[in-house]
């Protein structure tokens, strides 16, 4: 662990397991270091890198407050994994692997802007209303269009770093597992409290290290209101993978005969929630970063192609017991799929059932459909190894998977 210790102008010290810093996720962390709202430290996991305002791997514990940029834009993206019953040499045959992969994209929308003909019902829609209804209005971010997005993207896998995956664990098992979040609806949460956060700070007249980390004190109705909300999104967001997940069972269990699933774990890594630690209850904020309580179990997955870990948390106050949400990424998307050869993409995937990568393409570009990012490459991405050994005082590894077929947004 790295320890850089308060100086003039930073308040906190910051605490790193990440054994290189960018400067710009350095200097992100020294701002957060100066906020007025946090207490005793920062803490950097493993695969810290810039995001908005806060580095994504990063860890903040706030008094009575929330900072919407620390929780991200992608409210309650997490990870969910089901071990199967099947032995793992009994999923190695190729047609097999591919037909599930096939079978998943027809009962899964796949990729950015891909959501269902037909709206999904849910009960926490009906839910979320009643407790509007008794809060007496609705927040600015609810309006028709996306209250019918949000229906029809319900259990289905958005674009970026999202997949779902057929793995091979060296515990003997076949593993299902996968990764999504909240799609638009979190995005749409996120921006607009941030800027009522903004709003808010001004009248306040406060003078903040970075205007991305404009917060919302609890004792306010704005603040009580993300709160609402995000755990809303929380609620959605594994909503969605438990539908995906058990359209990928159900797919499994097909092609695969005598096939059960006796574990199975779900868990966020944007969130915020109130704990105890170091002595005081607070707020602490995971931006990219995984619950690892003593002897809770989390999952930290690779970049496609790459192994992934089931772990079990240590309990590690230094980190406020968390530990990575997964391999963070050496380069920028845009810096990837320029860089990056789609031939050598092809041979980084070689033996695991996956699309094809197609030319470098970008948020926004056309055509592509059905190709594999390049940005999202493996060689995109940090040695999971590296990371993970990097944190061996924060989580114990259980599991390590192998991936066999992917699907990706």
């Amino acid at each position: 662990m790295i320890h850089w210790e308060s100086r003039e102008g930073t308040r906190l010290p910051i605490k790193s397991w990440c054994r290189e810093v960018e400067p710009k996720a350095l200097a992100q962390a020294l701002s957060l270091a100066n906020h007025p709202a946090l207490f005793h430290h920062v803490a950097l996991m493993p695969d810290c890198h810039v995001g908005f305002g806060m580095p994504i791997g990063g860890v903040v514990a706030a008094r009575d407050a929330v900072i919407p940029n620390a929780v991200g834009v992608d409210i309650g993206c997490g990870m969910r994994a089901a071990r199967t019953t099947v032995a793992s040499d009994r999923v190695l045959d190729k047609a097999m692997l591919r037909a599930v992969v096939e079978r998943v994209k027809e009962a899964v929308p796949v990729g950015e802007g891909r959501a269902r003909r037909l709206p999904l019902g849910w009960s926490g829609f009906e839910e979320y209303r009643d407790a509007l209804a008794a809060s007496g209005g609705e927040p600015g971010w609810l309006e028709a269009r996306g209250w019918e997005l949000d229906a029809l993207n319900l259990g289905t896998l958005g674009g970026g770093n999202h997949f779902i995956e057929l793995d091979r664990g060296d515990d003997g098992r076949a593993w299902l597992m996968l990764h999504s979040g909240s799609r638009n609806l979190g995005y749409r949460i996120a921006n607009y409290y941030h800027r009522a956060a903004l709003d808010l700070d001004l009248r306040r007249r406060l003078e903040l290290p970075d205007r991305e980390l404009a917060y919302l004190p609890l004792d306010e109705e704005l603040g009580r209101a993300y709160l609402r909300d995000m755990d809303f999104a929380l609620r959605y967001a594994a909503e969605s993978r438990r539908l995906m997940m058990e359209a990928l069972k159900e797919a499994f269990a097909s092609l695969v005969p005598g096939a059960g699933f006796d574990l199975e774990l779900d868990i966020h890594h944007n969130y915020a929630a109130r704990e105890t630690h170091l002595g005081r209850e607070a707020w602490v904020h995971r931006k990219g970063a995984t619950k690892a309580g003593k002897g809770e179990r989390g999952i930290i997955p690779g970049s496609m192609g790459s192994p992934s870990y089931i772990v079990e948390g240590l309990g590690n106050e230094e980190s406020f017991q968390s530990c990575s949400h997964g391999a963070s990424r050496r380069m920028g998307r845009a810096e990837a799929c320029r860089r990056l050869d789609p031939a050598a993409c092809e041979e980084a995937m070689r033996g695991i059932v996956h699309d094809r990568f197609g030319p470098a393409r970008l948020r926004g570009a056309k055509g592509g459909r059905g190709l594999l990012d390049l940005s999202e490459a493996p060689q995109a991405y940090k040695d999971i190894e590296e990371v993970l050994a990097s944190e061996l005082d924060l989580v114990r590894p259980l599991v390590r998977l192998e991936a066999l077929a992917v699907v990706k947004g």
